[in-house]
């Protein structure tokens, strides 16, 4: 009984102790630079981009680095638009989370740097970096250990 009374009281008091700084977003993604764009877009294979001009948040997805459009090679170029339609796919699935709160950290450039999930009803979460290296669109954790995309 008192154990159950202790379980009880850690989980009354853990989101004091750990806050919970997910934001749940349920928007549509468009791609950027399509006529039309959406307020919602895919930027590349691990960015995102919120709103239009000076009031743009760019939105650096952590976790998993993927290839870039201007790639040093075709293949490279080839996979970078693989991941970035997979990416897109992934966040017009349904409604996810990401981490970071109201006032996340920022990259070099000034991207907004975030963690996303997808919480099942099960319990299970869904990790989107482990969805992007699973597919072999992306590269894993940092330090990166730089794939040869043109190889």
């Amino acid at each position: 009984m008192l154990a159950l009374g202790v379980i009880g009281i850690w989980y009354a008091a853990k989101p004091l102790l750990e806050p919970d700084d997910w934001v749940k977003v349920g928007a549509p993604f468009g791609m950027c630079g399509e006529r039309g764009r959406p307020h919602h877009c895919v930027s590349d294979g691990d960015t995102v981009t919120i709103g239009f001009g000076a009031n743009a948040r760019r939105i650096r997805l952590t976790g998993f680095d993927a290839p870039e459009t201007a790639g040093r090679c075709e293949a490279e170029s080839a996979q970078a638009i693989l991941a970035e339609r997979a990416l897109q796919e992934w966040l017009n699935r349904g409604p996810f989370e990401w981490d970071g709160g109201s006032n996340p950290p920022r990259d070099t450039y000034g991207r907004e740097l975030r963690e996303v999930r997808r919480l099942h009803g099960d319990g299970r979460d869904e990790r989107l970096a482990d969805y992007m290296v699973g597919s072999g669109l992306a590269e894993g954790e940092e330090p990166w250990a730089r794939n040869d995309w043109c190889g």
